[in-house]
């Protein structure tokens, strides 16, 4: 099997460049495509849980420590202790913050609504059943146990 002839080839290759268009946008305001993506899991008016944020994202609670603290150093987030439990803590947006959340949510409805222009409403709902499917077999794969020796060296013809 050639590397175009498979699934993950086709959305690896898609992932990156959408995500090199959102850090190209997110550049020219001096953020990354990371830090938006941050920015919209926060709630705007009532902040959010830090231990929250992680898992919205998919993501492990150490691999969020460093970014919140640059997201703080630029002034686009701040902490606080929750109201009700104290000795939880809450991550707001400042204004900077709140202008940046904007800009990341409008580039992605600008690109969505573009992908919207291009491909009809019947090829996304494929699209979508699709990736449902994958996502299916995603966590089928996850859940058995795949012995090392059933794996082959290299799935990619050369």
């Amino acid at each position: 099997m050639k590397r175009e002839e498979t699934v993950d080839f086709h959305i690896k290759s898609s992932w990156h460049a959408i995500s090199r268009m959102y850090n190209q946008k997110a550049a020219q305001e001096d953020f990354t495509a990371a830090i938006g993506y941050v920015l919209i899991n926060i709630n705007s008016k009532e902040g959010t849980p830090a231990t929250k944020i992680a898992p919205m994202m998919g993501l492990e609670a150490r691999s969020l420590t460093r970014m919140l603290k640059t997201m703080e150093e630029k002034n686009l987030i701040y902490r606080k202790p929750d109201a009700v439990d104290k000795r939880s803590v809450r991550i707001y947006l400042t204004e900077e913050g709140k202008r940046k959340k904007e800009i990341s949510v409008g580039t992605i409805k600008a690109f969505n609504q573009q992908v919207r222009e291009q491909v009809s409403d019947e090829e996304l709902q494929t699209f979508f059943k699709v990736f449902e499917k994958l996502n299916l077999i995603i966590e089928y794969n996850q859940s058995e146990s795949i012995s090392p020796d059933s794996q082959q060296e290299n799935v990619y013809e050369h």
